[in-house]
């Protein structure tokens, strides 16, 4: 009994010398773990403000030229000689080259010839010939006239003869059958007369004005493919295609020569229709070309009352200066129009806008009591570095603008300069997700 107290000794004393180490331990550890601050980050956070903000609807386009002309033959020949080259500047009018033409000017000539002989034609017809003929005719008349009033006088004075038994019956007879006679002179000579005023005159004039008009329209025909050898700029502007040399054949129809008048370029692009709805004419727009450090100003121009069939965008038309010709046409670039405009927007730093998996918008706000509250927006117009806020934020809120990746609402967060240690996370995060 003596024994088994002894060992019961010991062992609660080996128990109380262990515990006696081990309790100042356990109050170490848990002095530590109450003094350990609360993790604080730094974050860059600003109050939503008041201004315009404009929507920028942005598309790939192509540079293509305000007029082009494709210039081919209407006939097919040798080309004797070009005045231009690629690169050349040419006026609207100007001869650019010319294709082989003596056989052209030779038929050309001699139908000139059969116009000339023609009108020669129709002048003795108008002024000559016609007129004598009336004339001849008028005269006719005349004369048969004379003639018969002689005839009837002398038939009438005969009668009274004849009556008084002065003359025989004969010579009455033969003054009445030659006042027949003069009678029926008299008739054709009007009826010619008649005739030649009414039907021949106009008939005359009729044939000598076709004949010369057939030869005028052949000399006019022979002239034009003499004219059509002569190749001219239809338009102002640059040559930038001459795909043969002298002494080729051009062939008809086929493009001789290409002149683009690039003074103004145009952007062309297509846009979805919901889009092209918001916009009008004269909107402002930028384009950024290659090679250029700074956007161009641009126009719209064109919105394309129709869709495009295949693709069922709207196709739109932006117009650039370009009488520098630092611009080139074929050249695809990106372009920014600008749509609808808000004047009294309140606006944030896109920045600031976080998108979770469901496509839901939020923003992170720095708290009164030092802590990061995640607040749901909806958004409005925006533009490459603000966007409108419609809902969900005030203006006297302080919206996080930077470090707010990763955080966790009701976290510690004060508002500073940010530190590299605290963008690293942001980094990781990437796409503005959280």
């Amino acid at each position: 009994m003596k024994s088994m107290n002894a060992n019961q000794f010991m062992l609660t004393r080996r128990w109380l010398l262990l515990g006696a180490v081990a309790l100042p331990l356990v109050l170490l550890a848990a002095c530590k773990k109450e003094a350990a601050p609360e993790t604080q980050v730094t974050v860059q956070a600003e109050h939503p403000e008041r201004g315009s903000i404009s929507e920028h609807i942005a598309a790939d386009a192509v540079l293509a030229p305000l007029a082009q002309a494709a210039i081919a033959p209407k006939i097919s020949a040798p080309v004797r000689k070009f005045y231009v080259q690629r690169g050349s500047r040419v006026k609207e009018g100007q001869l650019l080259a010319t294709l082989e033409n003596s056989d052209l000017a030779a038929a050309a000539l001699d139908n000139k010839g059969s116009y000339m002989a023609a009108e020669a034609a129709y002048a003795t017809a108008t002024k000559a010939q016609v007129p004598e003929d009336t004339l001849k005719a008028e005269s006719d008349v005349a004369q048969t006239k004379a003639n018969l009033d002689l005839n009837l006088s002398i038939v009438k004075s005969r009668k009274q003869l004849f009556a008084e038994g002065a003359i025989a019956g004969r010579d009455l007879d033969t003054a009445q059958a030659a006042l027949v006679a003069a009678q029926a002179a008299y008739d054709a000579a009007a009826k010619h007369l008649e005739s030649l005023r009414s039907v021949s005159h106009d008939a005359a004039l009729k044939s000598a004005q076709g004949q010369l008009t057939s030869a005028e329209g052949k000399f006019k025909g022979a002239a034009a493919q003499v004219n059509y050898s002569e190749i001219r700029s239809p338009i102002d502007g640059v040559v930038t295609d001459r795909p043969l040399f002298a002494g080729e054949t051009a062939a008809a129809g086929a493009p001789l020569l290409t002149v683009m008048d690039t003074s103004t370029l145009l952007a062309k692009t297509h846009i979805a229709q919901s889009l092209a709805q918001r916009m009008k004419l004269d909107d402002e727009a930028e384009v950024e070309i290659p090679g250029l450090a700074r956007p161009v100003a641009a126009r719209v121009t064109l919105i394309s009352p129709a869709l495009d069939p295949g693709s069922t965008t709207v196709e739109v038309w932006l117009k650039i200066d370009n009488k520098s010709g630092a611009l080139k046409v074929g050249t695809p670039v990106k372009v920014s129009i600008t749509g609808r405009t808000d004047a009294n927007a309140l606006k944030i730093p896109s920045a600031a806008i976080l998108t979770a998996q469901d496509g839901s918008k939020s923003v992170m706000v720095a708290g009164a009591d030092g802590a990061a509250h995640r607040k749901p927006v909806t958004l409005g117009l925006q533009d490459a570095g603000d966007v409108e806020v419609t809902g969900g934020v005030a203006q006297t809120d302080l919206v996080i603008t930077s470090g707010a990746y990763g955080l966790d609402d009701g976290a510690k967060v004060k508002v500073g300069a940010a530190t590299d240690d605290d963008q690293k996370p942001a980094e990781g995060k990437g796409g503005g997700t959280d």
